[in-house]
């Protein structure tokens, strides 16, 4: 499947490595990077909103999700967020735009979070949905609440047993959460959804790296950016479900201490923010590239 009047390409960003993208649109460049289970069509309604808006709209499968290239992890490096954030500026620089302003949902905001630390001056601006940093993340889930995250203690146990559980059940795993995060299951429609449980499917080890990472070298980074007070410089905007009330956190703090120029917002709508509130999501990247 793809995204309505966007041109399909494959570009190469590392040695080995090449991102199936989606553009559309002409104008100022606009990156959106999806999250779980997901492929780039989590975007089509925003991305056709941005592209109509006149922006360069890119969106590309993360490396390892998708039709996107599913290295192996050898070191637990490939899926490092900060190895998949030089693929973001790479696959930007080689359609032809040495800047731009990013979004992130899920694990495409942990990819864009680290693109602002580490690429301040390729990224000017930066939107993320429904996330927290990875180092905060592990400091709030505590006790029975953690529950809700169990994936995340699965797929960081070492290789073997979480790719061998998740792919025993590969569609039963990937569609418990596009059912359990979603208030309006009609917001992923069947054809859409057999495309994410269809790319999940072909893509178990990689997905599971990439979560992997984020228990070891992911937290390293985040913590070494912290104890160094290193900031994301550029306008941020989050939006959230309330999380925080659920889990005893305040999240706007907890993103303020990273985001100096902070625009924090809850919304009232499931995980799937930009299928099931593309209107809202849209409307909040407008306001964000005009800051």
């Amino acid at each position: 499947m793809n995204i309505p009047g966007f041109q399909q390409h494959r570009v190469p960003v590392a040695d080995g490595v090449a991102l199936h993208t989606a553009v559309g649109g002409t104008g100022s460049p606009v990156v959106l990077l999806h999250g779980f289970p997901q492929t780039h069509l989590m975007w089509r309604h925003v991305a056709a909103g941005l592209a109509a808006d006149g922006h360069t709209v890119i969106c590309p499968d993360l490396r390892g999700y998708g039709a996107s290239d599913k290295p192996a992890d050898p070191d637990g490096t490939s899926y490092a967020k900060r190895t998949m954030a030089a693929d973001v500026v790479a696959l930007a620089r080689a359609l032809g735009h040495e800047s731009f302003a990013l979004a992130g949902h899920d694990r495409g905001a942990l990819v864009a979070f680290r693109a602002g630390l580490d690429h301040p001056d390729a990224v000017t601006h930066l939107a993320l949905l429904d996330v927290l940093p990875t180092l905060d993340m592990w400091e709030v889930l505590r006790g029975a609440t953690a529950a809700v995250a169990f994936h995340l203690y699965l797929m960081a146990q070492p290789p073997g047993l979480p790719e061998e559980l998740i792919g025993a059940a590969p569609d039963l795993f990937f569609g418990h959460f596009l059912d359990l995060w979603s208030r309006d299951p009609a917001a992923v429609p069947a054809g859409v959804r057999a495309a994410y449980l269809a790319a999940c499917r072909e893509a178990v080890p990689s997905i599971v790296a990439d979560y992997r990472a984020s228990a070891g070298v992911d937290a390293e980074h985040d913590l070494a950016d912290r104890s160094a007070g290193n900031v994301l410089r550029m306008p941020v905007t989050v939006l959230q479900q309330d999380w925080g009330a659920a889990l005893g956190y305040d999240a706007a703090a907890l993103w303020r201490a990273w985001a100096p120029d902070l625009e924090h917002r809850t919304v009232d709508c499931g995980h799937f923010m930009a299928e099931e509130a593309p209107e809202e999501v849209t409307a909040a990247l407008r306001e964000l590239l005009t800051r």
